[in-house]
This record gives C-alpha cells, structure tokens and sequence, in this order.
C-alpha cells in the first residue's frame, strides 16, 4: 500500500472536508511517563497544546528524547509510504524507539487498543484514522496544535485541536489483469469469473478504506451521500452471486489470489502493482470519473498515551515539508500541498508525475460520515454478515 499521486490539479486541500483510515501499535518504557519541563514549570506533558507549552522545538525534542519511546499502530509501510516516514524519524530522534504494533488494524481497532491497554506503556501514544472514527472518538483524542496548524484548511481540522486531516488517496478497484480481463462498470464484478475473490479492505463500519470503498459502489450503482441503499443492493447481489469474500485483505491475500479484486485507495493499488509486477502479476486498477471518492487519514494523541512528549514530537514530523513530500512521493495527496506550493517547500520534480482527479469529488461532511457509519452499523451486518 505505498506509491502515491496528486488527487487534484487545483486547490483540492481546500474544497474537501473528509477522512478515513488504518494503521500499528506499540510498546515501549513508560519511565518518563508525561512529565516534562514546560515554559510553566513541571507539568505534565500530557496537558501540552501546542509547541509554546514546552517553551520551544528544542525543548519538545529534549523531553521526547528522555521518554526515549514512541508507539504507533496501524501503520503498514506500505501504505502512504509510512516505511520511510518511520525511518526518516528514526533517524532524526535516534534516542526515541518505535515500537510498531498491528501494522493491520482498522481504525476501530486502534480505538479499541487504546482503551485495552489504557495505563499501560503498551497503549498507543498516536493514531491515524479515518474521519468516521475521528468524529466520533474524540473523547479518546488529546487537543494539540502543530506548528503549521493556521496552514491546515478549516473544513479539514477539529477546531479544538483533537484531530485533522493529513494526506489521502482516490478510492479505485484494482485486479489481476491477467487472470480476469477488463474491468469497465460494476456490474461486471458480478461475473461467475470472480467467484469468492472480490473484496472491500476491511468492514465500512470500521475500516476507512472500505468505508470509502462501499461509497465508491454506492455512487456507480446510482445512489448518492444521502442515499445508501443502491451501495448495500450491490453488495448485496455481490454475495448473492457467491463473488463477495469477507477475509481481511493482506499483501499476502492479494499475493496468492484469495483477493483478485480489491476496492482500495490509489497509493495501496500503486504498492500492491509494484510488488506483483516483480512477481510477474499485472495488476491493474482503475477510478472511475462519476465516484471520485476522496478521504482524508487523520492524525490525533491519545489523551492516555504512555509517551506524551514524543507523541507531540510525532505530530509535529508529520506536518513538516519534509514528511508531507514524502506522502507525495508515496502516491498521496498531502493536506498542506497548497501551501508548500506557495512556499516553494514542495517536491516539484514528485509533484509533476502525480495523478489528478477526474471530475467532481465525492465529499462528505463529518455529520455525513457520522450518520454514514450509524446507517452502515444498523445495515450491513445483518444483510451481509460477519
């Protein structure tokens, strides 16, 4: 799930309000556990809003590096390019050890860790979710506002600072070219040529992916944000058809075929078509122009993290020129694009060979995906099954 394209040719950061995702956990020491010096005196980190609370930069770098530990999850390398992002931090802060931890977990799932392991030092210090999960866990989420948080548009961020967008991907189909042919419409998936192989990435009431997945099938099939049931007679007629498979999509389920087609965002197809074409796999994918279906991955501190300190040095990376070219790099559309554009800090070079949407986005709000993933939890289940 890596390589990356550009989603939009224009201002695209600007226009979409919307986010979704999946990603590792960790372990690591709780010795220093939430204290740091702040410009205040000895406080707690884990009470720390923004850079100012620690008095500078180099004061947050100086009390991640005592807690000398940092855990993430959900967080394949594969996908959005996360492998070089976690290696460039590692080389940056050598004294602060990742600890990676279910690098396939749905962003429910992280949620669900957090709370498992709350007061532990293997709890989560960081997540990054999908807007369906973001809006609806911040009682989980500690407020904080990286340094370049006036440069994130407002229809992308919590306005108290518990979460906000970072980069995001197309939502496309991708197969094996070679063993099934062309894919052109939906309807083909329902092919006897796909029997049990076709697959969402992930559960839509709890997987970013698939959550964007079921509303890029919605839209082809002729409903819309506000009308779901044409998404659910799809799948519906997918599993009646004996085509659809529930089994949790993997590099390995694509690698030996349990999933010859998979609903997935751009940077993932990107990856999984490097790898194969090693393997002497055609593995294509495709957008199509009418479900133009964009999602924001959204990075939020877990108000119980065991590494406070070095969660707030993490967020910070993540919003740097540096790791925002690296998303592009990977295939992804990064939330402060315009921006680095304007400041000339973007990659020009990764920036000209990205991919640009076709036509009008399909956006939501995040009372839509509230009221998306409700909607999901009362229908899918019980006409789909586990």
């Amino acid at each position: 799930m890596n390589a990356k394209r550009r989603i939009a040719a224009g201002s695209i950061a600007a226009i979409l309000a919307i986010s979704m995702a999946a990603c590792g956990s960790g372990n690591g020491s709780a010795s220093a556990q939430g204290t740091a010096s702040l410009s205040g005196g000895a406080a707690k980190a884990s009470s720390a809003t923004s850079v100012a609370d620690f008095g500078s930069m180099q004061a947050l770098e100086a009390a991640a590096d005592k807690e000398g530990a940092l855990n993430v999850i959900a967080l394949p390398h594969d996908w959005s390019n996360y492998g070089e992002v976690i290696s460039t931090f590692k080389k940056k802060y050598p004294k602060i050890a990742i600890t990676e931890i279910n690098p396939n977990a749905s962003s429910k799932e992280e949620i669900d860790a957090a709370k498992t392991n709350r007061g532990t030092s293997a709890a989560p210090d960081v997540f990054d979710v999908g807007l369906a999960i973001a809006s609806t866990s911040t009682d989980d989420f500690a407020p904080y506002k990286v340094k370049a948080w006036n440069t994130i548009p407002s229809t992308l961020k919590n306005g108290d600072g518990l979460y906000c967008a970072d980069y995001t991907g197309i939502m496309s189909i991708g197969w094996n070219k070679d063993k099934y042919g062309s894919i052109t419409r939906l309807d083909d998936l329902l092919n006897r040529k796909f029997a049990g192989t076709v697959a969402l990435n992930g559960k839509p009431a709890e997987a970013g992916a698939a959550f964007n997945g079921f509303l890029m099938a919605n839209q082809l099939a002729g409903g819309s944000i506000t009308d779901l049931q044409p998404g659910l007679d799809f799948f519906t007629k997918l599993k009646q058809a004996g085509n659809l498979t529930q089994i949790d999509v993997t590099d390995g389920t694509i690698d030996s075929g349990q999933t010859g087609v998979v609903f997935d965002w751009t940077y993932n197809q990107a990856s999984y078509r490097k790898e194969l074409k090693a393997k002497g796999v055609n593995w294509q994918y495709r957008t199509f122009p009418k479900a133009q279906v964009v999602s924001y991955y959204n990075q939020a501190i877990n108000k119980d993290a065991p590494h406070p300190a070095a969660a707030r040095l993490w967020e910070e990376y993540l919003y740097t020129p540096q790791v925002q070219n690296l998303w592009l790099k990977g295939g992804s559309n990064p939330v402060l694009l315009d921006s680095m554009e304007k400041s000339g800090t973007v990659d020009k070079a990764i920036l000209a060979s990205s991919t640009k949407i076709e036509g009008k986005p399909v956006t939501y709000t995040n009372e839509d995906s509230t009221r998306i993933t409700t909607w999901l939890q009362n229908h899918w289940d019980s006409t789909i099954g586990n």
